[in-house]
């Protein structure tokens, strides 16, 4: 009886020592995902910002009624023509002949939003389309409730 009035207060303090140590992993995690979450509401601030801007800059007509489509998230790490790594989250585009590092004011036809992309790669290969944009390029533009592919107006930023 006297070994388990010693035992039982050993096995509860292993417990909320084993149980402390995993609050404190459960603190780390909301911490870093609460500071994922204040970064990506800053870039989103920026991204307002910076559409504000894109009505203002100076463009060149380079095509219209043109066919864009979006990278499958499988390219993501691979690397580009131009040598860069892949990645979906960037506003990055291919196109057959515009020279790598090209900016391109993409604007949809139909939901009138504008993104300005880079191009890093070559292609699309798929005949008909024009321009393949980095999904998040795609889907800022990009009306909701709509498939892979959507028409665009192209303009070069100067």
């Amino acid at each position: 009886m006297k070994k388990l009035r010693y035992i039982i207060p050993f096995v509860v303090l292993i417990t909320a020592i084993s149980s402390f140590s995993d609050t404190s992993k459960i603190f780390v995690r909301e911490t870093a995902i609460l500071d994922s979450i204040k970064k990506q509401d800053s870039l989103a601030i920026i991204a307002i910002k910076k559409q504000d801007s894109i009505d203002n800059l100076k463009t060149k007509f380079f095509k219209g009624n043109a066919h864009a489509s979006y990278y499958h998230d499988r390219f993501t790490g691979r690397r580009t023509a131009s040598g860069q790594i892949f990645n979906n989250k960037k506003f990055t585009a291919a196109h057959r002949t515009l020279k790598f590092g090209t900016k391109v004011k993409v604007t949809s036809i139909v939901s009138k939003k504008s993104v300005i992309v880079t191009v890093n790669d070559r292609g699309p290969f798929v005949k008909g389309r024009d321009i393949d944009l980095s999904k998040a390029a795609f889907m800022k533009i990009a009306p909701s409730k709509y498939g892979g592919h959507i028409k665009v107006n192209l303009e070069l930023v100067e």
